[in-house]
């Protein structure tokens, strides 16, 4: 098949040989006709098999083919969210290298950067706007665009678009557009929840796959090496150094781990950056930019950088730390054997990161080939899957005491912390003036050894003195406040 087979506009198919394409790939075979047509789509494909102009080419064929809505002001006709900075910036440079022939208007916008530079461009409207949700929701507060016009919403990486993250923002946004729209979700994973989620924002969707769900692509060679955590950036140096690899993409868990490891590895001569979501946008860009152009050798980054960087040909990648959500493995595993080309992509696990390994290689339905470097033994081996590749399900609760349900006692409850207490009889009531059972026993103990004993409380007074020590606040020192976009 061509592309001159998907009825897509001349202007379009000038670009696209431009380009140096000349067949489709199997996702936009696929789902390109079907939104040419004004269908809803939901589009799953691995990583680098052309998502992004799986939807692009139809939107810009459409917005070109049908006339500008009249009236004025700050409207869009098409809305992509993404939900990086970096994703937002890719998709931006599709739409300007496919739409070079049209007269279309595109904006991008996302935070991190001063917002009044995005409000002047959106000034008069746009035809394409690409954007991450917080952004996006700052400038609809101030006015500087509306969506009274809004023809084609999309939402790309829906997945992580639609995860607790990233929900409510998403929610709050289609609640501002018009219910008659067209609806597109573009994704390399589509779990069976985000599934059922997603089908409260399509209507009467086609749902096209080119690929079994949540799989790697074939010209990525998989592989892990097993090593003591304390040991990682001796192998990640080696490999580098040995290797002569001159380009390596390397993913932290976490944004002071990617500082620290990059300060480790240029100390060791390595030329690395980090990009994080601690890094400006300026820093992110130049980093990301050095790193095409072959002046730094290794890239550090956080998941942030698993939706939104697309290099031809990019040799390596490597999971300094295995990710905690197991998905996010496709996606950064992705980012090499992109568009056919080969790619290797290895991963450093410790033994205390054992059962992420196990949640991926279910989530692939493979085992990923285990290796050893010599001189880094580690003190614990890693198993072997023992090719268990099924989802893993909770366990029933066990039945106690005879009860047929399983559950402890039906006059008990949880107190939210594991523990269990009985529900006091309806037929006992509490004095005001009575101690409880239990405070009483306790006098009585203390009375018998002879300590002093608790004066007894007032049903009244015990009310009014717990809600004059309760106003206390909490904070949570571990939540994390590494929001995206």
């Amino acid at each position: 098949m061509k592309f001159a087979d998907l009825g897509l506009s001349k202007p379009l198919l000038d670009a696209i040989e431009l380009q140096g394409y000349t067949e489709p790939s199997p996702i936009q075979a696929k789902a390109i006709p079907h939104v040419i047509a004004g269908r809803d789509v939901m589009a799953a494909a691995q990583t680098g098999t052309g998502k992004t102009a799986g939807f692009t080419l139809p939107i810009l064929h459409r917005l070109s083919n049908t006339p500008k809505p009249s009236g004025k002001g700050n409207q869009a006709r098409a809305l992509v969210l993404t939900p990086t900075r970096e994703l937002a910036a890719q998709v931006a440079a599709s739409v300007e290298t496919y739409g070079q022939n049209l007269k279309i208007k595109t904006a991008v916008v996302f935070g991190g950067v001063k917002i009044n530079p995005q409000m002047q461009k959106l000034r008069g409207g746009v035809d394409v706007l690409i954007a991450t949700p917080g952004r996006l929701l700052d400038l609809h507060n101030q006015n500087a665009i509306q969506f009274d016009q809004l023809e084609v919403l999309v939402l790309d990486e829906a997945d992580r678009m639609l995860d607790m993250g990233f929900i409510h923002d998403i929610r709050r946004i289609i609640k501002m557009l018009p219910k008659k729209r067209q609806n597109l979700l573009f994704s390399a994973t589509f779990s069976n929840d985000i599934r059922q989620l997603a089908k409260t924002i399509v209507h009467d969707p086609i749902e096209v796959s080119v690929s079994p769900a949540n799989s790697t692509v074939d010209s990525v060679q998989q592989s892990l090496i097993a090593v003591e955590k304390t040991d990682k950036t001796q192998v990640l140096t080696r490999l580098i150094v040995e290797n002569d690899w001159f380009q390596v993409l390397v993913f932290s868990r976490t944004k002071h781990g990617a500082n620290r490891l990059v300060k480790q590895l240029v100390a060791k001569g390595v030329e690395a950056s980090a990009i994080h979501g601690n890094k400006s946008q300026g820093a992110r860009t130049k980093a990301l930019a050095e790193f095409k152009a072959g002046k730094v050798r290794v890239l550090v980054a956080t998941d942030i950088a698993a939706r939104g960087i697309d290099i031809d040909q990019l040799p390596h990648v490597v999971n300094f730390d295995l990710p905690q959500v197991a998905e996010d493995y496709v996606h950064r595993i992705g980012r090499t054997g992109r568009a056919g080309a080969s790619g290797e992509a290895i991963s450093l696990v410790s033994h205390d990161e054992f059962k992420l390994l196990v949640a991926i290689e279910r989530l692939i339905k493979k085992e990923v080939p285990r290796k050893h470097l010599d001189g880094y033994q580690p003190l614990n081996d890693l198993p072997g899957s023992k090719g268990d590749f099924r989802d893993i399900k909770p366990n029933k609760p066990k039945s106690k005491g005879g009860n047929s349900s399983g559950s402890r006692n039906q006059n008990s409850k949880s107190d939210g912390a594991g523990r269990s207490s009985k529900k006091r009889s309806s037929n006992v009531k509490k004095q005001p003036n009575q101690a409880t059972p239990s405070r009483a026993g306790r006098n009585a103990r203390r009375a018998k050894a002879g300590k002093k004993v608790a004066p007894e409380r007032s049903g009244s007074n015990d009310s009014s003195a717990r809600d004059k020590g309760s106003s206390r606040s909490y904070s949570n020192p571990n939540r994390s406040n590494n929001t995206v976009g």
